[in-house]
């Protein structure tokens, strides 16, 4: 019998993602509405604040004084762990640039580090004999990350599009004694290929993978065009954290950010679990 959870969840908004207003109308792209966004999401309780930045241009970049920039505006004004995305291509040395960078200037808590390789295809790419993205993490890459957030002090953010980035992120997590425990997020989409779509059948697998594979580690449920709203309960009895935002949420939707953080906290409220702050989070090792 799984014996229901009472720790505090750490809750995170992702505010925008790489998609585009062309795909996701809603999301905050200049740094002043990054930043308010984020301080509004901070203060109605969200403990974690994921972005990606644009340029003048509206089009996704890595440019690390753009985040540093929101990053400062938004701690400016709340407490929270802010953390930038990391670059889907380029060499290791372009790749961990930015994170570098953040992490020098003192402002970097959390970072991507995805730890498997994945093919990221819509429908509509198939029924137009096109091909969607593949997003590559060969071990170098993976290894680089876990060496820098030894070095720097930083915690991994796992993404866990398959259940194979769960083993490998673990054998590799393994291998650094002075590692804080990396999140595991669980990557569900209604949509596109990969992984599994939101279910409850999904959700019991991973929970069960994770315990098996990854003890104790902290885990959390998000996707990409994916509705995990009907998961909430379920993944908050089994223990998890939740990630809500427009980066993850249906592609095109009509909800702003706020509308899907009061999705989770009304979950989080109807769980019973408390809400943890960033400063809970941090004590995490």
């Amino acid at each position: 019998m799984t014996t229901k959870s009472t720790q505090p969840v750490w809750l995170e908004v992702a505010l925008n993602g790489a998609a585009g207003q062309a795909m996701q109308p809603g999301i905050p792209t200049t740094p002043s509405a990054i930043i308010e966004q984020g301080i509004a999401c901070a203060k109605e309780g969200a403990a974690i604040i994921h972005l990606h930045v644009y340029d003048e241009h509206s089009q996704p970049t890595e440019d690390a004084d753009l985040y540093t920039r929101v990053i400062e505006g938004i701690r400016e004004q709340c407490d929270a762990i802010v953390y930038p995305t990391l670059a889907l291509h380029g060499t290791i040395a372009e790749r961990y640039a930015p994170i570098k960078t953040l992490a020098q200037r003192g402002l970097l808590e959390w970072a991507v580090i995805d730890p498997g390789s994945v093919n990221i295809t819509h429908p509509i790419h198939i029924e137009a004999s096109l091909d969607g993205l593949c997003y590559t993490n060969p071990d170098d890459h993976i290894k680089a990350g876990l060496a820098l957030a030894v070095a720097d002090g930083w915690r991994p953010a796992y993404a866990i599009y398959e259940p194979g980035f769960a083993r490998l992120g673990a054998a590799l997590a393994a291998q650094y004694c002075s590692l804080k425990t990396p999140i595991y997020r669980l990557m569900f989409s209604d949509h596109l290929l990969f992984g599994t779509t939101p279910s409850e059948f999904a959700l019991e697998f991973y929970a069960q993978h994770l315990a098996q594979t990854c003890p104790r580690a902290p885990w959390m449920i998000s996707g990409l065009d994916a509705n995990v709203e009907t998961l909430m309960p379920m993944a908050l009895e089994l223990g998890a954290h939740l990630r809500v935002g427009l980066e993850d949420a249906p592609l095109g939707t009509m909800l702003c950010n706020n509308e899907l953080l009061e999705q989770g906290l009304k979950a989080i409220q109807d769980s019973g679990r408390p809400l943890a702050t960033a400063d809970e989070i941090r004590q995490y090792t």
